[in-house]
């Protein structure tokens, strides 16, 4: 795909408020079933309950590494969507704080862009399930942003 059809699928997802069809182009957010929704300025992103994307069946709680990748990925769509770059951040460096279980349930991320320079990017990430003000898990994403 080229820089200028991605700057377009955005576009287009900005103006119907539509982000299925952007998000259906990255396949691990195909994969995991990760939705989002603009409210305003802001993006929250949303992991539905999936029985595959459990790891512990006991509690039932999600995979921890599926946290992780849905944290990542909200990162990423979210500087894409709003940094106004034709093309994929990629990741440099990912650190994550699990602070409680995940439990089986629909999971949500918000993102905070700490930083953006010309090459280089810092998001902070919160996901949670029932209270945004008790969140499962906080990131910290750093991306490169520059051409590739």
């Amino acid at each position: 795909m080229s820089d200028r059809n991605l700057n377009e699928w955005v576009r287009q997802a900005h103006e119907s408020n539509n982000y299925d069809p952007l998000l259906q182009m990255v396949p691990y957010a195909r994969l995991i079933g990760i939705q989002c929704l603009r409210l305003g300025d802001e993006m929250v992103f949303r992991l539905p309950s999936n029985q595959n994307n459990i790891g512990n069946p006991t509690l039932p709680a999600l995979h921890g590494g599926v946290i992780a990748g849905f944290m990542e990925h909200a990162a990423m769509l979210h500087l894409l969507m709003f940094m106004g770059s034709p093309h994929l951040p990629k990741i440099i460096d990912f650190s994550i704080d699990y602070l409680r279980a995940g439990l089986y349930r629909d999971t949500f991320a918000a993102c905070q862009v700490w930083r953006q320079g010309r090459r280089v990017a810092n998001v902070a990430v919160t996901a949670w399930q029932t209270n945004q003000a008790e969140p499962i898990a906080t990131a910290r994403c750093h991306f490169k942003v520059d051409e590739p």
